[in-house]
């Protein structure tokens, strides 16, 4: 099994937004994501962004601008993405002050984790929490 070198995350959720621009500035300000880069077609339209947290990143941007990534998520529903943090209650006041819609507040989990669950703008839904699997590579 090939590591990912770098430091590098090997996996990236993607995502597409009716108002990409939008899904960044809720990302970034009230989940705590920073931008990498966004690529702005000639219409203005996101083609194609990097948001990083911690050691990973999601990559987004606006639908219907066509393609075949576009097409295969038209009719996709919601995804669902977990993002571990350091102070899950800090990180959850961040989002509520930014008026994030909250569906699960912080809680001490079985396992041992300590989580919250927010909805964005557009129905995805992002888990929030201190559980981080070992992965043995």
């Amino acid at each position: 099994m090939a590591g990912t070198g770098g430091g590098r995350p090997s996996i990236y959720p993607t995502l597409l937004y009716a108002d990409a621009k939008a899904a960044i500035e809720q990302l970034t300000e009230a989940f705590g994501f920073t931008e990498l880069s966004v690529y702005e077609g000639e219409d203005g339209s996101v083609v194609h962004a990097e948001l990083v947290q911690g050691n990973g990143a999601v990559m987004l941007g606006s639908k219907g601008r066509g393609g075949v990534f576009d097409t295969l998520m038209r009719d996709a529903g919601p995804a669902g993405v977990y993002i571990v943090v350091d102070d899950v209650d800090a990180h959850h006041q961040r989002a509520v002050d930014h008026g994030a819609e909250i569906l699960l507040p912080p809680t001490d989990q079985d396992y041992g984790s300590r989580d919250y669950t927010a909805r964005d703008a557009e129905g995805n839904i992002w888990s929030f929490g201190t559980y981080a699997p070992e992965i043995g590579i």
